[in-house]
Formats: structure tokens, sequence, C-alpha cells
């Protein structure tokens, strides 16, 4: 929980003006009791008004002065808790935008959502309420111990008894809840994944009416949390009545010690009555406590899991002491490259991989599905680190290079095209935040784009919704492929980001390519042969190796992966 020493040094001193405030206000509380006990002992008893009212003012004055300080503490304890909130979501959020794929897929997506949201808004809602009731509790709690002793030693006997059963109490709940409410929010990671997961695909839920399957799945889940939560809530809940109870108690047992006092001349009505206020008090400020400690555990639970993101190191390293990217040529090297994901058993994703790919080639690669091709191009912009061997990118390697400074000479068209919510001109520049309008047509024109985009209502200033759903498949690829093109890289990575385009366009594209990209070294995913026929050198992979380099003649006369790749697609549309 290091984490909050950045936030603890920022905001101590603010945190202490408003726990000062708190103070007085606690303060005035405290002092009531004692005034009253005054007012019935000395000026009712004695029928002399002009003290009652002298005391009345006081007691007018002490209050006034007490909303004064709860009104300030109000206000600086809802600035800090806010700023505060603010702050740690937006650091947890940087956080994760620095990690490694390694490190993020150490988490479930819909568990960090949750960390980001509800985590950082029960730690939150804790600092606000320390600096509000849960610190007022506990200066109310010994401030009346104290008052009361003060007031009758006879009577707080009770106090002798009461307390020490109430702190039982407290400990049993703090050591019993933590694991109950860590139950809970992991539960409510399960239920924001099942939200996720349908909200992504609810065009499949839509097209195959799986709507009930997802219903049940959603009801179960949700019913876990359910009970997940009632668990934790009902063994919380016996604590409050069990100290309510004592306290309560402990009145009972003031009035009918009192009652002997008041009767044999030992004690006087106005100490009975002010002692259990006091009681009262103490009663409230306990339950205050015993809340305290409820929001303590859940807050406790959220500080662990927020700490469990912040404590990731990216996995990735490196030497470089160089601040810009040399202008390179795109040479990409392999040597007995082998990779496997974190946690997985079994062979490599990719074993023992050596190519040499030269600047300006148009490489495709092609294979069957889960036979490395995504993993492989992957590696290039250090979205993951070999597990053996190593990669050059212009003679560097590149787990000796700074991950920003590499990435600026590459430019990587995923196989999921995502847009963001915005413009399409702004989607565009996310490749070239200062491109100018020209440069943001050109791009669109070589990537197929302009003219879809030229032909709609609002032209480049179309608004996006959200993950692109107003745009086809194709359209998004288009406008992906545009935005990788303006960024002007040396090396292009396409990882099948012309699977939903048909043909012709497809063929306009890679003639837009060969025109714009002189120099350019291409790296084509394709699952179409005819998408890579006539690159300048064709890696078939299979099974994590490769199978074959070269070109179509050659591999189709010596690569027998490549004929079956062949004879599936090709040799099946000459049959028709």
């Amino acid at each position: 929980m290091g984490f909050l020493a950045k936030y603890i040094r920022k905001y101590w001193k603010s945190f202490s003006l408003a726990v000062l405030f708190l103070t007085f206000e606690a303060i005035s509380d405290l002092m009531m009791p004692t005034i009253m006990a005054k007012i019935i002992d000395v000026g009712v008893a004695g029928r002399d008004l002009e003290y009652v009212l002298k005391m009345g003012g006081l007691m007018l004055l002490i209050t006034l002065f007490g909303a004064i300080a709860a009104s300030t503490r109000s206000i600086i304890a809802s600035n800090v808790s806010q700023s505060f909130g603010s702050e740690l979501r937006s650091d947890l959020y940087k956080k994760i935008q620095t990690l490694s794929f390694k490190n993020i897929d150490r988490f479930e997506r819909a568990s960090l959502i949750t960390r980001l949201t509800n985590d950082v808004t029960q730690v939150q809602v804790f600092a606000n309420g320390l600096m509000r009731i849960f610190v007022k509790s506990p200066l109310l709690a010994i401030g009346g111990l104290i008052m009361a002793t003060r007031l009758n030693l006879h009577l707080s006997v009770v106090l002798i008894v009461v307390v020490p059963i109430v702190a039982i109490f407290i400990i049993l709940n703090l050591r019993l809840g933590f694991p109950m409410f860590s139950k809970v929010q992991k539960a409510l990671d399960r239920v924001n994944g099942v939200m996720r997961e349908y909200l992504s695909g609810v065009r499949v839920v839509k097209a195959f009416n799986r709507f009930d399957v997802e219903v049940n799945k959603f009801e179960k889940t949700n019913d876990d949390f359910k009970k997940q939560s009632i668990a934790a809530t009902r063994l919380m809940a016996v604590f409050s009545p069990a100290i309510m109870l004592t306290v309560n108690l402990g009145i009972v047992a003031v009035l009918w010690i009192g009652g002997f006092g008041v009767t044999n001349g030992n004690v006087q009505v106005g100490h009975i009555i002010a002692f259990i206020n006091y009681m009262t008090q103490i009663l409230f400020s306990l339950m205050m406590i015993s809340m305290v400690f409820n929001m303590f555990v859940r807050a406790k639970t959220s500080t662990v899991r927020i700490s469990e993101v912040f404590v990731q190191e990216d996995d990735l390293t490196w030497k470089d002491e160089k601040e810009e990217a040399p202008i390179g040529q795109g040479k990409i090297e392999f040597d007995h490259v082998s990779f496997s994901y974190e946690g997985t058993s079994g062979d490599p994703v990719l074993k023992d991989i050596n190519l040499t790919i030269l600047p300006g080639e148009t490489v495709g690669i092609i294979g069957s599905t889960g036979s490395g091709k995504s993993t492989l191009v992957g590696l290039i912009p250090r979205f993951y680190d070999v597990s053996a061997g190593s990669i050059k990118v212009d003679g560097e390697e590149i787990h000796l290079v700074d991950p920003k400074r590499l990435r600026e000479k590459i430019a990587f068209v995923p196989q999921k095209n995502i847009l963001f919510t915005g413009s399409v001109e702004e989607n565009i520049k996310w490749g070239k935040e200062d491109a100018s309008m020209e440069e943001v047509e050109k791009a669109a024109e070589i990537a197929g784009a302009h003219d879809f985009i030229a032909s709609s209502p609002e032209g480049y200033q179309t608004r996006i919704g959200q993950g692109g759903v107003n745009f086809s498949g194709g359209q998004k690829q288009r406008i992906s492929i545009a935005r990788a093109l303006i960024k002007n890289p040396k090396i292009l990575i396409l990882d099948d980001s012309t699977s939903a385009v048909d043909v012709t366009t497809e063929a306009g594209i890679k003639a837009g390519l060969k025109k714009y990209a002189k120099g350019l070294t291409c790296l084509l995913i394709a699952q179409r042969i005819t998408s890579i026929i006539d690159a300048d050198k064709i890696v078939v992979m299979d099974h994590g190796e490769i199978a074959g380099v070269g070109k179509h003649e050659e591999l189709i006369r010596d690569c027998k992966v490549y004929q079956e790749i062949y004879q599936s697609q090709v040799g099946k549309e000459v049959a028709l």
C-alpha cells in the first residue's frame, strides 16, 4: 500500500486542518452534558433563573461555534476527498497505460474496470469519512469517557465493564469482515465481466437469439454476488445490535446505581442526566466506530486490489540512451526466436524462428489459424518480449531499445480494428497528431477510404460511435489502415487487415501501398492466398514454425503446407 504515501504527502495539511475543525466540533458536543448538569443542579435546584439564562446563552454560543466548525470541516473534507479520488483514479489509469501486455494479461479486463471505479470509490469514501464522522467518533468516545469519569467516579464503574466488551465486538468485526468483503469484490468483478462480454458480443447474441442463455449466465453471476453481499452484510449486522445492547444495558445500570445514589444523597440528579448523555454519546460513537471498521474492511480490500496494479513493474526493460528514433531502413532479423505466453504449458507458440526481412520488402505471412502469425509480428513492436533468441530492427536488438523509440518507426494495424469515439479525421490523426488535412485525405485515398468518407453528409467530421458501430467491418479496416499510413512509418504491419474488404478494394489498397510505400517494409498477414501471392517474399507458418519462405512459384513447388493452402482455396474456386 505504499502508493498511498504520495497522496498523504500532498493532502496531509488539508486533512489535518479538517481534523482540527472536527476536533472543535467534538469538543462543543462534549461540553453540552456538563453545562446541562450545572443548569439542573445549580440553576434549577437553586431556582436561580439568572444562572439558567447565563448558562443557556453559553450553550447557544458553543452550539454556534460547533456549527461553524462542522461546516468548515465539511467543505475541506469534500474538496480533499474528491481531489484525492480523482487523482488516484487518474494515476491508476496512467499506470495501466504503462504496463506491457504481459502485465495486463495477469488481470481480467473487468477486474481492472472494477478497480478503476468501485475500488477507488471505496477508498475515496473512507478518506472522506475519516475527515467527517470517522475521526469524530473516537474523539467523542474518549472524550465522553473522560468527562463521565470526571463527573462521577462511582458511576464510571459501568464503563469499565462496557468498554472492553464493545472492543471485543469491534475486533471480531474486523477479523471476520475482511475475507468476506474480499469475496464480495471478486464477485463484483465477475458481474462486470459478464456484462462486458455481453455488451461486446451483443450482435452475436441477437443473431443467434441467445438472450435466455445470456440472461441465465448473468442471473447466476448476479445471484452469486447477491449471496456474497448478503453473507458479508449479515455478518456485519450482528455486531451493531450487539454493541447497542451492551451500551443500553450500561445505561440501565447507570440509572439503577444512580437511583440508589440520589436516594442516599450521594449523587445529584444533574450528574445522572449528564452521565446518561455521555453514555448516549459513547453509544453513538461506538456504533459509528463499528461502521468505521466495516468501511475500513471494504476500503482495505479495495486498497489491496489497487495496490496489486501499482506494484506491477513493466516487464519491458532496456538500456537505451538515445532519445530519438534513427532514420533506419526497416530491416528486421529474427535469430532463433522462441516464445511462450506466461502461465501456459506445452510447446512454445513460436519455435526457433530464423527470418530476415530486408528494407523495402513486402512480405506476406500465411498459415492456418493458431499457427503463430499474429504472435510473430506482435514481437516486433515489443508487445511481448521473446522467450529465447533475439530480434533486431535496423541492426539494434529490440530488447535494448526503448519501446517508445522503437514504435515511432512502426505502424501496426491489428486484427481487431478499433476506432475511438470522435470524428473520422480525429481517428486518422491518431497516427500523426499535427497532420494537415491534405495528409489525412492522402492517407485515406491510399487506404481506399476517401470515397466513402467524402460521400457521407459530414465527410471527415462524421462522428464515430463507440467502437465504430456506425461503420462496416471493411470501412473500419480502411480507416485503421489510413491511421497507420499517415504516421509515415518505416515498417508497416497489417495483421489480416483487409479480410473484410472485397478483392477489388483490396487490390486498390495494395496498388496504393506499392505507389506510396517505396522503401517501406511491409508485413501482410492474410488468410486469403490471393492477398499475398505477389509479395516479394511469403513466409508460411505451421504450428509455430516456419514451414517455408520464398516467392509464390517457389513455395507452390517446394512447400507442402503452402500447396495444401493453395489447393484448399484456389482449387475449390477453379472447381466452381
